[in-house]
């Protein structure tokens, strides 16, 4: 019964050296830092210390970091924070579309009046008509011509400006 042969010892090492490494690596996990190395004899060593000398050494298994106690903070003032930029970002967009809005609505104006300008400032010989209130066309006069010509002046001078 205690007879145990070569060949047996040989089947078993490997299992025996699993068994080491994967109590190893356990404990590694549990929080110490495993190295492995190669040492003179050709075998390969596992150990919670490193090895001395100029050795190549592998780190299998680190130590697990500490817990943060302020992480969820953290965690939630970073969204805040994040939140906090995009509704900056989308304010600041929609002041630069208003802006370009209200360039473009200028101009617009701009021309008009411009164009409004030169229709009233031209030869009086030429009649200018309206419609009123019933829908028929009526002669724009002397007077509401003038009226009407400093009108879009002051507003050729407001939006052309510039």
């Amino acid at each position: 019964m205690g007879t145990t042969t070569i060949a047996s010892k040989r089947r078993t090492a490997p299992l025996v050296a699993a068994a080491a490494l994967a109590c190893a690596l356990a404990a590694g996990a549990a929080g110490a830092t495993l190295y492995k190395w190669t040492d003179a004899n050709g075998r390969v060593v596992y150990s919670d210390q490193p090895p001395a000398g100029n050795v190549k050494v592998e780190i299998v298994g680190g130590a697990a970091p500490p817990d943060d106690p302020n992480a969820a903070r953290d965690l939630a003032n970073k969204d805040v924070e994040m939140k906090k930029a995009q509704r900056e970002r989308a304010e600041a967009s929609a002041k630069t579309d208003k802006a370009r809005a209200d360039v473009v609505r200028r101009a617009e104006i701009c021309d008009q009046a411009r164009a409004a300008v030169r229709m009233y400032q031209s030869d009086n010989k030429v009649p200018l008509y309206r419609l009123n209130e019933k829908g028929e066309r009526t002669p724009v006069n002397d007077e509401e011509r003038r009226r009407k010509l400093e009108e879009q002046q002051r507003l050729a001078r407001e939006y052309c400006a510039g």
